[in-house]
C-alpha cells in the first residue's frame, strides 16, 4: 500500500506472534530480536505481545512499549475467531497508529523457519493513500470493513505460521534433548562400571594381599 506522507510523526504498532509455551528453541526470542532494534530508535513504538512469551523477553528493557498482552495462546490450535477476537482488543484498545506490522515466524520445513513480518495501515493511512481514488464507491464503513477482516485473516495466517513453526522447532528441540540425554546416560553408565570394576579389583588385590601375608606367617 502506498500511504501518502505526513509531516507528523508516524504512530508504530508491532503485533508479535508467540505463545505461552516454551522448551521450542528460539522460536520466541527470534520474534523479539527482530524488533529490539526498531524499539531502540523509536521508544514511541507500541507492542501487542500475542503470547506470554514475547512479554516476558520484552518487559524487562521495553516494558514502557507493551500496549497489549493476550495470553492462553498457544495450548490449542488457533482458530479464526481467535483472530477476530484479537483484531477487535486491537481496534477497540485506543492506539490510533499510523502503521505497522505483525511480526511471526514463517514455517519453511520441519527444520527450518524464519521471522518475518507483514504490514498493517489505519482506516486514516489507507484513506489518505494517492492511488484509494481509484476505486469507486468506497466511503469509510466499507473500507473500515476491509481492514478489520483483512487484519483478523492477516493474523490467523500468521498464528497459524507461528504454531506450525513452534511444533516444529519443539519437536526438534525435544529429539536433540532425547539424544543428549541418550549420550550422558550411556557416559554415566560407562563411567558408573568403570568405578565399580576399580572398586572390585582393589578389593580382590587387598583380599589376595591379605592371603598372601597370612600365608608367609604361617
Amino acid at each position: 500500500a502506498e500511504v501518502a506522507s505526513k509531516d507528523e510523526q508516524p504512530k508504530k504498532l508491532f503485533i508479535c506472534i508467540t505463545s505461552d509455551r516454551g522448551l521450542c528453541g528460539a522460536v520466541h526470542t527470534g520474534v523479539a530480536r527482530h524488533i529490539r532494534p526498531e524499539l531502540t530508535e523509536d521508544p514511541n513504538i507500541k507492542v501487542v505481545c500475542v503470547g506470554d512469551k514475547s512479554r516476558a523477553i520484552l518487559q524487562r528493557l521495553y516494558g514502557q512499549n507493551i500496549a497489549m498482552v493476550c495470553n492462553e495462546i498457544g495450548r490449542l490450535p488457533p482458530t479464526f475467531l481467535d483472530a477476530a477476537k484479537l483484531t477487535n482488543a486491537i481496534i477497540n484498545m485506543g492506539y490510533d497508529y499510523t502503521e505497522g506490522k505483525i511480526v511471526y515466524n514463517k514455517f519453511k520445513s520441519v527444520v527450518s523457519y524464519g521471522v518475518t513480518d507483514i504490514p498493517i495501515f489505519s482506516l486514516k493511512s489507507v484513506e489518505s493513500a494517492e492511488k484509494l481514488p481509484v476505486y469507486d464507491s468506497l466511503d469509510s464503513d466499507v473500507i473500515q470493513n476491509y481492514l478489520e477482516f483483512s487484519m483478523a485473516t492477516l493474523l490467523f495466517y500468521a498464528m497459524k505460521e507461528g504454531a506450525c513453526s513452534e511444533q516444529s522447532s519443539r519437536m526438534t528441540a525435544m529429539d536433540n534433548a532425547s539424544k543428549n540425554a541418550g549420550e550422558m546416560i550411556d557416559k554415566l553408565t560407562l563411567t558408573f562400571n568403570r568405578t565399580r570394576q576399580s572398586v572390585i579389583t582393589r578389593e580382590l588385590i587387598e583380599i589376595i594381599s591379605g592371603a598372601a601375608a597370612l600365608e608367609t606367617k604361617d
